[in-house]
């Protein structure tokens, strides 16, 4: 069937603008916008239609062109107006209306690039498929695609910002059913190490447990089993430099409640959701948050990263180094101690999930290796200064502690003596 065959069966159909004529088209000859397609394949058939009415009388092509081209009402020596199309209910006659409400909602925001999308409702997906179902698909565009182009054109010309089809700063969502526009902001990512300098705050926001979150006598009302974390010492500051609506934090590893981090920090990324903002003065950044979180935790070498900087710290195995301050139940020898670690260093280490976690992971049996550990210090009261280097993913505490035999080899196995650490402290973080 060709070409003009096929628009024949659609006008039958009823009215069509058109776009959504051209649109059927779409793939066939380049350097004409759907537009053009549609009014080149109507004055065609009115063309065809004129012919056919003045050799043998019949009207039936322009009357059913006439609903829709303002060429078949003149052969017919009529007047009207161009019907609404039965695709699209002239979703293309509010371009303009798209476009401007679009460059209202921008006001205010920072960006450099946007896109276009369109949330097509029911009945016109219907259509559709109905239109699809006479003339196929073997040449045709959808209609959400050809909204997001000429919107985003126009949005774009309004606003001199670029499209950007990969990763834009802002997705403006045109919702035909509703009638309304959203706007995606994209996050702001931001790559950074900190610092925690006092024992008892977790890393992140842990609901009560009590409550989950609801709020109750146990945690004051509040929701959180720790009034405090460090995701929350960095959040506000962030929050208010980007003018964000949440911050999500994401990092590598995590330290017990009760460990220091020290050295050179943990890697992590806060992610700034719905920016208004896009770009700040990270060093002023850093010195917020070290200012507001008074020493307990401590940010530094912010860069700005994309989203696929959280999958690298999630599925890194980083190598870490931590000091222990370990006692012992009996007096331990130097000589000992220190033939006991040397037989722990270099080696692997096979760990049954420790009871201590048990309950919130799966009870497997991993296997981490040691590359170094040695002492710092014996002192006379009995306590002894560590520094493990090890594969991501072990368990320290165990490791010197034996956990009842789920770790092994161990500190205490191999003294024969319970050991076990009083304090630990994060180092360094190698990723």
């Amino acid at each position: 069937m060709d070409v003009l065959e096929i628009s024949k069966k659609i006008l039958h159909e009823g009215p069509i603008c058109d776009h959504c004529l051209g649109r059927q088209f779409a793939k066939l000859s380049t350097g004409l916008s759907n537009r053009e397609r549609g009014q080149a394949l109507k004055l065609a058939l009115v063309l065809e239609g004129d012919r056919i009415y003045k050799t043998e009388n019949d009207d039936s092509l322009l009357k059913e062109l006439a609903p829709c081209s303002v060429f078949a009402r003149k052969a017919l020596g009529i007047e009207g107006e161009d019907e609404q199309c039965w695709v699209c209910l002239d979703q293309f006659k509010k371009l303009d209306e798209w476009a401007d409400e679009a460059v209202k909602a921008l006001e205010g925001l920072e960006y450099s690039t946007l896109l276009v999308g369109t949330k097509v409702s029911g009945l016109l997906s219907e259509n559709e498929e109905m239109l699809w179902a006479e003339a196929g698909t073997a040449y045709a565009e959808q209609l959400k695609s050809e909204l997001n182009r000429e919107v985003g054109k126009r949005i774009s010309e309004k606003v001199q910002k670029d499209v950007d089809f990969e990763n834009p700063d802002i997705t403006i969502t045109l919702d035909l059913a509703k009638n309304k526009l959203d706007l995606q902001l994209r996050s702001v990512y931001i790559l950074g190490r900190y610092r925690k300098l006092i024992r008892g705050i977790p890393q992140t926001r842990w609901p009560c447990r009590k409550c989950k979150g609801k709020g109750c006598e146990r945690c004051n009302f509040t929701g959180k089993q720790y009034q405090e974390s460090v995701d929350e010492l960095i959040k506000g500051p962030v929050v208010e430099a980007f003018q964000a609506v949440d911050t999500a934090f994401h990092g590598s590893g995590r330290e017990d409640i009760d460990a220091l981090m020290l050295g050179s920090g943990r890697p992590f990324v806060v992610e700034a959701k719905s920016p208004v903002k896009r770009s700040t003065d990270l060093e002023e950044l850093m010195r917020n948050i070290n200012e507001k979180a008074a020493g307990k935790v401590e940010v530094r070498e912010f860069s700005f990263t994309g989203k696929d900087m959280i999958e690298t710290l999630k599925s890194s195995k980083a190598d870490k180094t931590y000091k222990l301050k370990v006692t012992f139940k009996e007096p331990v020898s130097e000589e000992k101690l220190k033939s006991s670690l040397d037989a722990l260093s270099g080696i692997e280490i096979s760990q049954q999930t420790p009871m201590r976690v048990v309950h919130r992971r799966a009870d497997l049996v991993r296997k981490r290796h040691v590359h170094s550990i040695k002492l710092d210090e014996l002192t006379d009261e009995g306590y002894a200064y560590i520094t493990v280097n090890c594969e991501g993913g072990l368990y320290v505490k165990e490791l010197v502690s034996g956990d009842e035999g789920r770790t092994n080899p161990s500190l205490s196995g191999l003294l024969g003596i319970s050991a076990l650490v009083e304090d630990l402290d994060v180092v360094n973080v190698d990723i």
